[in-house]
């Protein structure tokens, strides 16, 4: 089933239930919130599979569905934990400023706590002081948990997804380097991310599911052009049963805690991917074809984003339907006090 939260007057929204084609939703009924839900899953989720059963077969009270009307799924939520499954991204970063890579990273995962109280919606636009912060999306998979007990094995780690989602990690650039200098880790390069206008249970992915990873590619287009199609299945180093124990070695997970790969990216041939006109898969964030870009050509060529430019991550299935709708942002000048 896929679920999404309706904005309303309150700031966690009202949950429904959405057609798998995206066309039409229904109201939860008893159930105000997708956290409410998740703190009872084993007894709500039949609930709302019925709901959905019934919404396909046409025989629920429905209405259309508008992605620009939905908050992120969870409107805010007790946990946001980014890791970086996708080594080869990390190999790139390390290699563009001629840093050795310690050879724990492909044992032990990388992660950071994100800022969890302000998600943006998928069609909010991203909002920035300065381009010179350097502007950048991150197209990402995340998923959604049930509690998870700390020091649980990755076997059991997996059994307790609930729920998959899309991510644009949003990152400034060129505030990283001294935050992280600092060592303590990101804050301020690291602002709200925005998530797909719906979330799925895995149930739904089908085969597309599989030992824990999403096995298809991740769509990112810049104002209109494709910019990348990296498969999320493929160069993921650490599956999400592998991230979300290493998130819970030494606390418990709460329900409702957010998951995420880091940003997807494949090799090629063994080397680095290529952009798409050159045959090549592209990449899920700027970064890294301005890595690319350095170690060969001796710096980058790629802009981050200017004011103005669009973003867009979305996920089809193997028939070429969106899964979880679409991640559209502007990227806007913040011109004062921007209260959500």
């Amino acid at each position: 089933m896929k679920l999404a939260t309706l904005k309303d007057s309150t700031r966690d929204g009202r949950l429904i239930v959405v057609s798998r084609d995206l066309t039409r939703f229904a109201d939860a009924g008893e159930v105000p919130t997708l956290q409410a839900a998740l703190d009872d899953w084993s007894a709500i989720a039949p609930k709302l599979a019925r709901i959905a059963e019934r919404l396909e077969e046409g025989s629920h009270l429905s209405e259309p569905f508008d992605p620009r009307t939905v908050h992120s799924p969870l409107p805010r939520a007790y946990q946001w934990a980014d890791g970086s499954a996708y080594v080869n991204h990390v190999e790139l970063v390390r290699k563009a400023r001629n840093a050795q890579m310690p050879t724990t990273f492909w044992t032990d995962p990388l992660m950071y706590q994100g800022g969890s109280d302000t998600f943006l919606a998928s069609c909010d636009p991203i909002l920035a002081a300065d381009e010179a912060y350097g502007i950048d999306m991150e197209g990402e998979v995340a998923v959604i948990v049930d509690d998870v007990p700390m020091g649980a094995p990755p076997d059991q780690a997996r059994e307790a997804i609930r729920l998959v989602m899309l991510v644009n990690d949003v990152s400034l650039r060129g505030l990283i380097p001294d935050e992280l200098a600092k060592g303590f880790g990101f804050f301020q390069s690291k602002p709200s991310s925005a998530f797909s206008p719906v979330a799925v249970t895995t149930d739904e992915l089908g085969e597309a599911w599989k030992d824990g990873k999403l096995h298809l590619p991740l769509l990112v287009s810049l104002n209109g052009s494709p910019f990348g199609r990296a498969n999320a299945g493929v160069d993921m180093t650490f599956d999400f049963g592998q991230l979300v124990a290493h998130a819970a070695k030494t606390r418990s997970l709460t329900a409702g805690s957010i998951i995420g790969s880091g940003t997807v990216s494949n090799k090629r041939d063994g080397g680095p991917g290529r952009p798409i006109d050159e045959g090549g898969d592209g990449y899920s964030c700027i970064a890294e074809i301005r890595m690319i870009e350095t170690i060969e050509h001796g710096g980058p060529r790629t802009p981050y984003l200017h004011f103005g430019d669009v973003v867009r991550i979305e996920m089809n299935d193997r028939h070429g339907a969106s899964i979880f709708g679409a991640i559209e942002q502007t990227v806007q000048r913040c011109d004062g006090d921007r209260r959500q």
